[in-house]
C-alpha cells in the first residue's frame, strides 16, 4: 500500500467584483484570492483493484459521487488510466458553505496528492482544465499564495505575495449562504463593467505588495439579509483589523491583523461562533506544503 497526507488550505478574497452575467449562464468575476493556513487534511492511499472509497470525520458531509474529492479522483484516474483503487480519509476543519473554498481546495489537494502518489506527470494546462471542470475555484488551489482570478474565477494569474498577516476567520453559527442564492440576490444590480474607482483600487491591490481596501460585491445583499455579518465585520475593525470583509459569498467574515497577539484578543469576542486564528500563506510556502520539495516540477511534465 502506498499512502500520502496532503493539506487542503482555505482561501479568502481580498477583493471580489461581480462584473456581469456571461452568455453561458455563469458570471464574470474579478477577484484576488489569498490562501490561508486553515486547512482540511486528506490521507490518500492506493490499493490493488479499482474504484474509490471516501470516509470523513464529519458525518454531515456527503461521501459519494457528489463530493468533489470523489469527482477529482475519478477524473484523474480516467485521465491517467490509473488502474488502482483510491482510498481517502478526509479530516474536515474548514467550515462548509462559508465562502472559504473548502470543497474546491479538497478537490485540488486530491488531484495533487494522487499525482504525487502515483508518480504520474501531467502538463499544467491539462491539470488546470481538469481542475476548472470540477469548479471555478479549484484551479487557484493548484498554486496558492496570492492570485488574480478572472472569467468565472477559474483563469488564474499569480500575483506578488503581500506581507505576512494574521487572519481571524469568524464562521457564524446558524448562518450559511448558498452561492447560487447569493448570485441571485445581486440580480439586476450586475453591471457591464466595474466602475472606474473600483477598477483602479482593484489594479492597485493586484500589483502593490501592500493590501488595498478589502472589497466584496456580495456584502450589500448578504449583509441586508444577515445583519449579524455586518456587525461581525464592524467588531473585527474595532478590534484592530487593518481590513475586514465577507469571505467569498459568505457567511464567514475575516479580518487581517498586523500581529498574532492582537488577532487572538479579537477572536475572544466571538465566543458563540467558530473562530479560527490563522495566517496568510505565500506561494512558496503553499507549493512546498502540497507538492513537496521539487514535487511541482516532477509532477508537471509533458504527460508521457
Amino acid at each position: 500500500m502506498k499512502a500520502i497526507t496532503v493539506p487542503a488550505y482555505a482561501k479568502v478574497n481580498l477583493c471580489l467584483h461581480v462584473v456581469g452575467r456571461r452568455a453561458d449562464g455563469y458570471h464574470d468575476l474579478r477577484t484576488v484570492f489569498q490562501t490561508v493556513s486553515l486547512h482540511d487534511t486528506l490521507e490518500i492511499s492506493l490499493h490493488p483493484g479499482r474504484g474509490m472509497e471516501l470516509t470523513c470525520d464529519d458525518p454531515k458531509l456527503p461521501i459519494g459521487r457528489d463530493n468533489l474529492i470523489w469527482r477529482a479522483a475519478e477524473a484523474l484516474q480516467n485521465e491517467m488510466k490509473l488502474d488502482r483503487r483510491v482510498s481517502v480519509r478526509l479530516k474536515k476543519r474548514i467550515p462548509v458553505a462559508r465562502g472559504l473554498g473548502g470543497g474546491s481546495s479538497d478537490a485540488a489537494a486530491m488531484l495533487i496528492g494522487l499525482l504525487r502518489l502515483a508518480r504520474c506527470k501531467l502538463p499544467i494546462d491539462r491539470l488546470s482544465e481538469i481542475a476548472a471542470s470540477l469548479g471555478a475555484d479549484v484551479p487557484v488551489f493548484l498554486f496558492g499564495g496570492r492570485a488574480l482570478g478572472v472569467g468565472r474565477g477559474d483563469q488564474i494569474f499569480p500575483l506578488p505575495d503581500g506581507p505576512p498577516r494574521t487572519v481571524v476567520v469568524v464562521s457564524p453559527r446558524g448562518i450559511g449562504v448558498s452561492t447560487r442564492k447569493a448570485f441571485g440576490w445581486l440580480g439586476r444590480k450586475l453591471t457591464k463593467a466595474v466602475p472606474d474607482l473600483k477598477l483602479w483600487s482593484f489594479c492597485a491591490l493586484c500589483w502593490s505588495p501592500q493590501e488595498g481596501p478589502l472589497e466584496n460585491d456580495f456584502e450589500t445583499e448578504v449583509f441586508r439579509r444577515y445583519p449579524r455579518l455586518r456587525r461581525i465585520k464592524r467588531e473585527l475593525l474595532r478590534a484592530g483589523a487593518a481590513g475586514a470583509a465577507l469571505a467569498g459569498s459568505g457567511s464567514a467574515v475575516f479580518g487581517l491583523f498586523p500581529n498574532p497577539a492582537q488577532a487572538r484578543r479579537a477572536a475572544q469576542k466571538f465566543s458563540g461562533d467558530r473562530v479560527f486564528v490563522c495566517s496568510t500563506l505565500s506561494r512558496e510556502e503553499y507549493r512546498f506544503a502540497l507538492w513537496g520539495r521539487g514535487g511541482f516540477a516532477r509532477s508537471l511534465g509533458d504527460g508521457r
